[in-house]
């Protein structure tokens, strides 16, 4: 996610730091370079143009002849340029007669039925009863899509065999109401492009549930043609919000910055992933932070918070703090961090300090496979009491896993780093480890 702008911004900052003073050519230089790397990011070229003409009226005079460090007072206001150009975060509509319905649009592929079982999994984990609706009567494969996707997260999901879908969503609303669920996540049907008989189709829709959320779904790797979707879709239905998916693919992520901007539509969650893990509810501060380098160490804990069995990360926890985990904690951490997602996702939210632009995190991901076929290659003794992992057995383990002794040896070497570091960090509550790594 923005990686080529995130790199050259980067760049951009670094160069500036090296001077003591700046004049407003130094300046100019600066917004040049900016311009450049936000157009090439795909950013919208009005948006860009406002975006460094607010930058040059607070750059300009005053607020730089009066910093006492030039370079950080012009990356603080681009930071807070960054936050007002992706807008505030607004969360979703959910008070009022239940169940509340969520209506979900978007353009045939923009993943409006992964998006729908993304979402229900949230709400799940909030506490509310989430039934999602398979209203896409015409592509062979939604409704089975969504049901399996259901399965997965233990979501109910609706279907009856008829090609209308507003009678669809009728029933769904009746079944909901004497089911007693408090949300219902409609998944419509879309089409290759933008066309009459879609919208007739979304507004009967409508005019039965009156949903106070209709999201549009848009595809980030559709670039500057998800602004005109999310227009055109506008022209006929009053959208309340955006879902953002596939941002975890485009390495440039213009759209996402440009289409709050262009439509004046809040983006409530982006889609980080292909697992149903993998969904994050909009936040411009955390994202400019992402985007200028700065790191998003506050969701990382989020997600961990989400992602790990609460007992058992406070048993854990209780442990690191006297030195006690064993080969075990440490394969239960492993096998938690796979679910919150790629390591890839996971790496573009440490700070640019932090995350090596040279590791490969498809390297990442296999290395996490191989040390737990290492780790499970073991007996439940040597797990528990690892001191007693000596070369035979290391050998046996490493015939057992199909790996090489030498790779045993790392898994070991790693657990005793990862012990010396939960040890020293098991103290540190969230704002301490927060402010740990700014």
């Amino acid at each position: 996610m923005f990686e080529g702008l995130t790199t050259r911004l980067e760049q951009i900052f670094k160069n500036l730091r090296r001077k003591a003073k700046l004049s407003e050519s130094d300046v100019e230089a600066v917004l040049k370079e900016v311009r450049i790397a936000l157009l090439e990011a795909d950013v919208n070229y009005g948006v860009v143009k406002e975006f460094i003409e607010n930058i040059r009226k607070r750059t300009v005079g005053i607020e730089i002849s009066q910093a006492l460090n030039p370079a950080q007072q012009v990356i603080k206001i681009v930071h807070e340029e960054l936050i007002a150009m992706l807008g505030e975060p607004v969360g979703l509509e959910l008070k009022g007669e239940k169940p509340r319905v969520i209506l979900l649009v978007g353009l045939q592929g923009s993943g409006k039925t992964t998006a729908a079982a993304k979402l229900g999994r949230h709400l799940q984990s909030q506490g509310e009863r989430v039934l999602l609706v398979a209203a896409d009567p015409y592509r062979p494969a939604a409704r089975s899509q969504l049901t399996k996707l259901g399965q997965q997260i233990n979501l109910p999901v609706f279907s009856i065999d008829t090609t209308d879908a507003p009678e669809i969503v009728s029933s769904a609303y009746l079944a909901a109401k004497r089911g007693g669920f408090t949300v219902m996540i409609i998944d419509t049907a879309g089409r290759s492009q933008l066309d009459q008989a879609l919208m007739d189709e979304l507004e009967r829709i409508q005019s039965v549930v009156h949903s106070k959320e209709i999201i549009l779904v848009v595809d980030a790797m559709t670039g500057q043609e998800a602004v005109k979707v999310a227009e055109g879709f506008q022209k006929t239905l009053p959208l309340t919000g955006l879902f953002i998916t596939k941002l975890d693919g485009d390495a440039r992520g213009g759209a996402a910055i440009s289409i709050r901007k262009v439509t004046g539509i809040p983006i409530k969650m982006i889609g980080v992933g292909e697992t149903l893990e993998a969904l994050e509810i909009y936040q411009p501060r955390r994202l400019a932070d992402r985007i200028l380098g700065m790191g998003d160490v506050a969701g990382i804990i989020e997600k961990t918070e989400q992602a790990f069995d609460q007992q058992q990360l406070a048993k854990q926890a209780e442990k690191a703090k006297n030195g006690k985990l064993d080969l075990e904690d440490y394969a239960e951490q492993l096998f938690q961090l796979k679910k919150m997602g790629s390591m890839n996702s996971l790496l573009e939210m440490l700070p640019g300090n932090l995350a090596s632009k040279s590791i490969s995190t498809e390297e990442a991901d296999k290395k996490i496979t191989k040390t737990l076929a290492v780790i499970q290659s073991m007996t439940i003794r040597e797990r528990r009491n690892p001191q007693i992992l000596n070369a035979n057995r290391r050998r046996r383990i490493a015939g057992g896993s199909g790996n090489q002794v030498q790779d045993v040896n790392r898994v070991i070497k790693e657990f005793y780093n990862m012990q010396l570091l939960m040890k020293k960090f098991g103290k540190l509550d969230r704002k301490g480890l927060t402010n740990l790594f700014h």
